[in-house]
């Protein structure tokens, strides 16, 4: 099956941050406006994405009302999102062999674009590269992407014997799209990383339209 923009793709919601800068806990959990971040974040992707997993580690009955699959991370010591998306490659390739894509988006990014998956598709294409990242007011957003699945061997190398942690060192290895969207009247990659973020997300919410 040859993946076409928006459609046989799935994607995986990274949600296994420590939010240490929250003083700890799931920071996706948070609510904006009175729904979750990560109900936000679901509900802006599964129109675009043919079905959805979750990246978490931990018990992961908390997440049980989203009813989503949740898979952790199987590389030790939460060595980054690069891990969680190893595990959505990995899980990917043995229940859903026709995908030979899959989007990885941040669990705490409330407002990202309707046309994340398709934009992201149509530049990997037109570009035949081998990855496609998100890009907003001139700055990269390596977590927001889309992943071949055939390189998941090569990436559980880089992360478990050449100890590669950044996406970015990952990302260079190979051909890279990089899509840019507009910042107005939102970043559409804003993420919550902070107690005044979430009150800025109730702001940008009334935008975005609630």
């Amino acid at each position: 099956m040859t993946d076409i923009p928006g459609t046989g793709i799935p994607g995986v919601l990274l949600a296994g941050g420590l939010a240490r800068r929250m003083g700890g806990g799931d920071k996706p959990m948070r609510k904006i406006a009175g729904r979750t971040i990560l109900q936000r974040v679901i509900d802006r992707l599964a129109p675009q994405c043919s079905g959805l997993i979750i990246n978490a580690n931990g018990d992961p009955a908390r997440f049980a009302a989203f009813g989503l699959p949740v898979v952790a991370d199987d590389v030790a010591d939460y060595p980054g999102p690069l891990a969680g998306i190893l595990a959505a490659l990995d899980w990917v390739a043995a229940n859903r062999p026709d995908a030979q894509w899959v989007l990885s988006a941040a669990g705490d990014c409330p407002f990202l674009p309707r046309d994340l998956v398709a934009r992201l598709a149509q530049a990997r294409a037109a570009e035949n590269a081998e990855l496609a990242v998100a890009s907003s007011g001139g700055q990269t957003h390596p977590v927001i992407g889309l992943w071949s699945v055939r390189l998941r061997n090569e990436l559980r190398q880089a992360l478990v014997v050449e100890d590669v942690r950044k996406i970015d060192r990952w990302t260079a290895r190979y051909p890279l799209a990089t899509v840019e969207w507009p910042t107005e009247p939102l970043d559409p990659f804003f993420n919550a990383n902070t107690v005044e973020d979430i009150a800025e997300a109730d702001r940008l919410a009334a935008l975005d339209g609630g």
